[in-house]
């Protein structure tokens, strides 16, 4: 027996606006097509174990095969399957009154990619990718009778009774001309381990070669048993993935293998992990792993996955997790976050919200604990945490009220203080005479030796702040801590960093200071360098090229994006200090003639020379001037 007939919908183009609208990317529909057959399967299982079917289910595996010559793509099921009644209900009723207040409510507005589900269309998006969709199914009922139903995208349909042995359901798309990629098996296997993963039923797609010992025995010409190839099934998915399982019965070499299963191509292991396990108010699962964290914090995004009940929604998270959390690699899995959604819809939903605080919440606590219970082994990871932490801190203040009491801060000599341990430490040498406590850091221990040896000769102690974030980072722990700023240590001569009431005594005269001064403003660039006459120590270098702290900061800023930014570009500008107690620079008024300039050009050029700024003709000419001194 066959039946035509027509889906009462007041609106004639409906398939087309489906197609348009449903989704941003037409991918989607294979997502769709086996969430469904894994939903009639669990349903299977579910009704299984309550009684309501008696016998042995055997092979509920989903089977995705393609046809080339008939241009089909077909996704098999052993699930429940349908009668002609619920092919009626919930395929031509239900589905077809979603479209129509679908296209009611989004037809030529933004947001058309809505959530599929809540329309009842996941079936539908078969028809973004098929000019025809057949239905071929078998309800699990006794005695039931096999039904096809099909259509070709317009409001028509057909269905009749038809021989089919097996339960359960095959949807068979007929794949249109503008879409014959899904007919190449390369890309079905990439979209099946890219939304399937991990879904709860096996899905089968094609066969994979196995290389096994001859069954026969037979030998290489070395003694060796043959190898054979063998055609077996290929099971997509891990059925079971780790963040399901209860977190005491997983060891941490498991944990392991999972990250290097989410994440083949990634050779660093993970420093720690987050098993997140919650049901109330909430349903969340899942793994976050902490990477060792690189240079380049943009490489490090999109690495957590989201799914809905083990089926991949995005890899794009930052409506889910605060943004500094996207640094983080793993899974998070909720069945309370909608199947498809649009970006507006996730910022609005509060489910979402409450899921970013409690993760927030599960993250910081997780690191203070610690920190609390094994520090050594804390500050044994804390360089290769610490850009995850301050990025923490500075995007959210909820995460900066807990990470301050575990942020770290290491100096020269390795040792490591938390932030009002740090303040102790240094509150008896590094304040200035205004009662503010001067933090001296350095970004680079090597290029700025000359800059921490002078520091350390005065008593005052140097950390090391050598992330991406340390420009941003200092400035915030400025705005929060009373009293307290931060200075590189080669921002300025030491004595300038740290003010205090202790005046040192020329060597020069004011007038011999005025001439000095005039000799080296000569050989200089005065638009990039601003000659000071500074009372140092005798012991420190004769000539200092230094750049101002605010200036340099904003620079930075600038280049990481965000403070400064409404200034302008900052210049290049920088301080040439000339000590004029070292003896070298009361000497170069004894000399004759041009050897003033020649003797300060040679001061200048070292000090550029150990700031790294003397390159090229001016390098040679340094060297060439350097030998016929020495002359």
């Amino acid at each position: 027996m066959s039946k035509k007939g027509t889906i009462n919908v007041q609106t004639e183009n409906i398939f087309p606006l489906i197609k348009k609208f449903l989704y941003s990317d037409h991918e989607i529909f294979l997502r769709e097509l086996i969430s469904n057959a894994v939903d009639a399967t669990s349903k299977l299982n579910v009704l299984h174990k309550a009684g309501e079917i008696s016998g042995e289910l055997n092979n509920t595996q989903i089977e995705v095969s393609i046809n080339k010559d008939a241009k089909t793509l077909t996704v098999k099921d052993r699930g429940i399957g349908m009668t002609e009644d619920e092919i009626e209900k919930y395929i031509n009723q239900i589905a077809f009154s979603g479209a129509e207040e679908f296209v009611k409510k989004y037809e030529g507005k933004e947001g058309a990619e809505q959530i599929i589900g809540h329309f009842g269309l996941g079936f539908y998006s078969a028809f973004m990718v098929a000019d025809k969709v057949e239905i071929r199914t078998k309800s699990y009922k006794e005695n039931s009778t096999a039904v096809k139903w099909e259509s070709d995208g317009t409001p028509e349909f057909t269905i009749e009774n038809i021989d089919k042995k097996d339960r359960g359901t095959e949807i068979v798309l007929h794949i249109a001309d503008d879409s014959k990629e899904f007919l190449e098996e390369s890309k079905i296997l990439e979209l099946l381990n890219k939304y399937c993963k991990f879904l709860p039923v096996e899905i089968i797609f094609g066969k994979t070669s196995e290389w096994v010992d001859d069954p026969k025995g037979e030998k290489d010409k070395d003694g060796n048993v043959k190898k054979v190839e063998i055609k077996k099934p290929r099971i997509i998915n891990n059925t079971q993935p780790l963040w399901i399982k209860q977190p005491k019965d997983i060891k941490d070499e498991e944990y392991k293998a999972f990250y290097r299963e989410l994440y083949p191509m990634t050779f660093d292991e993970p420093l720690f992990h987050i098993h997140l396990n919650v049901d109330y108010p909430f349903n969340l699962t899942g793994i976050l792993y902490f990477p060792k964290l690189k240079e380049n914090i943009e490489v490090q995004k999109n690495k957590i996955k989201l799914y809905s009940n083990q089926v991949f929604i995005t890899d794009s998270v930052e409506q889910i997790v605060p943004e500094f959390l996207t640094l983080l690699h793993g899974v998070i899995d909720s069945p309370d976050i909608p199947l498809n959604v649009s970006r507006s819809y996730l910022q609005a939903d509060a489910n979402v919200k409450k899921i970013s605080s409690y993760i927030t919440k599960k993250v910081a606590d997780k690191l203070n604990s610690m920190f609390k219970n094994n520090r050594k082994d804390f500050e044994s990871i804390w360089d290769d945490l610490k850009v995850f932490v301050e990025y923490g801190m500075l995007t959210e203040d909820k995460f900066y009220d807990k990470a301050v009491k575990f942020a770290l801060l290491k100096n020269t000599e390795d040792k490591y203080f938390t932030i009002d341990e740090y303040k102790e430490h240094i509150k008896a040498t590094q304040s200035d005479k205004n009662d503010e406590l001067v933090v001296l850091y350095a970004n680079n221990k090597e290029a700025q030796h000359q800059f921490i040896t002078a520091a350390k000769e005065r008593g005052y102690d140097v950390v090391i702040l050598d992330s991406p974030l340390t420009p941003h980072y200092i400035s915030k722990l400025e705005q929060k801590l009373e009293k307290v700023k931060f200075v590189r240590v080669d921002a300025d001569t030491v004595d300038n960093l740290i003010k205090k009431d202790v005046d040192i005594p020329s060597k020069l005269s004011d007038d011999e200071k005025e001439k000095v001064k005039a000799i080296f403003e000569e050989i200089v660039e005065k638009d990039k360098f601003t000659v000071q006459m500074e009372t140092m120590s005798e012991t420190d270098a004769p000539v200092v090229i230094t750049q101002p702290e605010f200036i340099r900061r904003m620079q930075e800023q600038q280049r990481l994006g965000g403070g400064g930014m409404m200034m302008g570009t900052f210049p290049e500008m920088y301080n040439f200090v000339v000590n004029v107690n070292n003896p070298v620079i009361g000497n170069i008024l004894r000399k004759k003639g041009d050897n003033k300039k020649k003797y300060a050009k040679q001061l200048s050029d070292l000090a550029m020379l150990s700031q790294g700024m003397l390159t090229g003709e001016k390098l040679t000419d340094f060297i060439k001037r350097s030998v016929d001194l020495m002359k």
